[in-house]
């Protein structure tokens, strides 16, 4: 009997675990501005000169991980723009992906992340933890370290000449 007591506190913390658990609700991404002290000079120029879909009107999926609390967002974003989640600003400057008649087919997107230290005086102090391009097919390839925060890119839809409007997105989830 005195076994089966010791374990009565394991079955509490257990019983919060259940699949019937609520999960807290993910906070809103919400687009804003990337603090000016931190400069835009190490963002590529695109050059918008091949064919398909033109740059602005793309749009990225990229995926969010807080790693603390376990919750994931998809952040859809036309290049140019920034959203914010909490602590982590992420800022879409481009995105692209093969055609489908090249091999081998990869989608990326040059991003960048920036997080706020909370330990920092007047409010936290921006710092930029990364800024690149990552692959969706080769996600070891460029990756953001950070102890808190994942990021990746799911997909660009874009279209091609001579590609069927349903297929843009379809072929980049091969």
């Amino acid at each position: 009997m005195r076994a089966l007591a010791g374990l009565l506190p394991f079955a509490v913390a257990l019983a919060g675990c259940s699949p019937d658990a609520q999960d807290p609700p993910a906070p809103d991404a919400v687009e804003t501005e990337v603090p000016a002290d931190i400069a835009a000079d190490d963002i590529p120029e695109v050059v918008d000169d091949v064919e398909g879909t033109p740059m602005d009107q793309r749009v990225a999926t990229i995926g969010l991980l807080n790693k603390r609390n376990n919750l994931s967002q998809d952040l859809e974003m036309k290049p140019g723009e920034s959203r914010r989640v909490d602590n982590v600003i992420v800022r879409l400057a481009a995105c692209e992906r093969t055609a489908p008649w090249e091999m081998p087919r990869e989608t990326g997107a040059f991003v960048q992340v920036l997080v706020r230290d909370n330990a920092a005086s007047d409010e936290g102090r921006w710092d930029k933890v990364f800024s690149g391009w990552l692959f969706r097919n080769s996600p070891s390839l460029n990756v953001v370290e950070h102890p808190i925060y994942d990021v990746w890119v799911k997909d660009c839809a874009m279209s091609f000449p001579g590609e069927e409007d349903g297929s843009a997105s379809a072929s980049s989830d091969e």
